[in-house]
């Protein structure tokens, strides 16, 4: 079993920042793709920016510029430092992890609690 624990997320004004956080724990497992999603009420998931297995990270148009995400390998982790925050980047914020459980063929395929991101005017 791997669990993706949150941290970070609040409630800021227009143009403030905010730092969120990713931390994946379990044993024996390997992280492939690992990256943040967000939510609003009555609308689809979307991407916000994913780490690939490849090292390459890719963002959504919305947030490319004023967000960058770091990942950690050694030690599971992800965060998102977001600048410049705009009213409609209010959502929950999901960390997502794609990976595999050593010495079998087992993928996991997890998704963090989410954390509140609130941005006022």
């Amino acid at each position: 079993q791997v669990q993706l624990v949150e941290s970070g997320g609040g409630s800021v004004q227009a143009g403030g920042s905010l730092r969120l956080s990713c931390a994946a724990s379990g044993r024996m497992f390997s992280i492939g793709d690992m990256g943040w999603y967000r939510q609003v009420p009555g609308k689809e998931r979307e991407l916000v920016a994913l780490s690939a297995s490849s090292g390459s990270t890719n963002y959504a148009n919305f947030v490319r510029g004023r967000f960058t995400m770091t990942r950690d390998n050694a030690k599971n982790t992800l965060t998102l430092q977001m600048n410049s925050l705009k009213v409609e980047d209010t959502a929950t914020y999901y960390c997502y992890a794609y990976g595999v459980f050593h010495a079998t063929t087992r993928t996991f395929q997890n998704w963090g609690q989410g954390t509140l991101v609130t941005v006022s005017e």
